[in-house]
């Protein structure tokens, strides 16, 4: 897996005007946050944004595949994340909107809180 550094840089641009685009390296890929909100991943140069039960509907409308990948013990394990539209890569408008239902299902994701060490 790789991070797409130009697809980055250009969310990052699209998102300019609605905040502060920023992310992490993860397990081979990356995890974007705007303004301090996680609201999508890049693995192997594809764009995967934020879901939840609320905002399911909405991609499921729009034929956008949910985030899957397999197990060591074999089995396929999904995360809350759907496959950004094609009109994404290359409209900025486009980008805006489907950012913002992300955003809005990063910001009503519950916090996870670190454990204390013990």
């Amino acid at each position: 897996m790789s991070v797409d550094t130009g697809l980055i840089d250009w969310v990052e641009e699209a998102l300019t005007p609605v905040g502060q685009v920023s992310f992490r390296r993860m397990m081979g890929g990356a995890t974007l946050y705007l303004d301090g909100t996680v609201f999508a991943i890049v693995l192997d140069d594809v764009l995967w944004f934020k879901s939840d039960a609320t905002a399911d509907a909405v991609w499921d409308a729009a034929g956008c595949e949910r985030f899957t990948y397999d197990r060591k013990d074999g089995t396929i394990a999904t995360m809350n994340y759907r496959r950004a539209p094609d009109a994404v890569l290359d409209d900025g408008d486009a980008m805006l909107e489907w950012a913002r239902i992300a955003v809005e299902a990063g910001r009503r994701a519950p916090v996870k809180r670190k454990r204390a060490k013990g």
